[in-house]
């Protein structure tokens, strides 16, 4: 099933992408498409490529070939930096705060401009009192420093830093990977609430019960390779699909 993202609502789209960790091809032809107010989910088991694709689409592989379009934009050159300033957020599975500051001086490195859509309406812009309206457990501990903080805790700094950039777009990498089931609910409530304000999302997910919950439409990846594309619910009833590419 292909996507019916119109030109005018595509965000990202990728074409042909192919990527490399030194001799290792990791990435063969992966073909894939966000559109606005959509939350793509990125499915596969362990070592399928699904961390490699946001990073790649990132800038975070150097050697990588193929196109990749974020707003109509060619960026399959682009640093990290260069593609993060065009509000395409990273939200890394290690998390990678800065252990050493509080939770507030963490909101403030990500800090970044306003933004608008193609069409000209805003990008929902992001501020402290926002950011802890959505995280409370962080709006408690804003002197806090991050080493003082739970891995589960960790991880919603490293979501709202990544907001407080006003992306568009944010690649979310394995949110419910080893973090309490309290935490997968807040990350869960926090993926519907961005996709009401029409932000997207691009999400690595191995959990098919959280994927199932919160996305519209899913990509199989198997050794690198996209295998299947559906709606989520679609996914949720092939037993094929899910027995051939998805169980352990």
């Amino acid at each position: 099933m292909m996507s019916n993202t119109s030109a005018e609502n595509l965000l990202l789209q990728t074409q042909g992408l192919n990527a490399w960790y030194g001799a290792a091809q990791i990435l063969f032809d992966v073909s894939l498409n966000v559109g606005r107010g959509e939350v793509v989910a990125l499915m596969g088991r362990n070592g399928a490529g699904k961390s490699s694709t946001l990073k790649a689409i990132m800038g975070m592989m150097p050697k990588r070939s193929g196109k990749i379009e974020f707003l109509g934009r060619d960026i399959s050159q682009a640093q990290p930096y260069q593609v993060a300033r065009q509000g395409l957020g990273f939200v890394p599975e290690d998390r990678r705060i800065f252990s050493d500051l509080t939770v507030l001086e963490n909101l403030s490195v990500g800090k970044q401009a306003a933004r608008h859509f193609q069409d000209g309406s805003p990008v929902p812009y992001w501020t402290h009192e926002k950011i802890f309206s959505l995280f409370p457990n962080l709006g408690e501990m804003q002197n806090r420093q991050g080493a003082r903080m739970s891995g589960g805790e960790q991880q919603m700094l490293t979501v709202a830093r990544t907001l407080m950039g006003n992306p568009l777009l944010v690649l979310l990498d394995e949110p419910s990977e080893g973090v309490a089931p309290v935490i997968v609910e807040q990350m869960a409530d926090m993926i519907l609430t961005l996709k009401a304000e029409g932000v997207s999302i691009l999400l690595s997910e191995q959990n098919l019960h959280f994927a199932q919950w919160v996305s519209d439409r899913a990509y199989v990846l198997e050794k690198g390779q996209i295998r299947h594309e559906s709606s989520m619910h679609a996914l949720t009833e092939n037993e094929e699909i899910r027995r051939n590419y998805l169980s352990v």
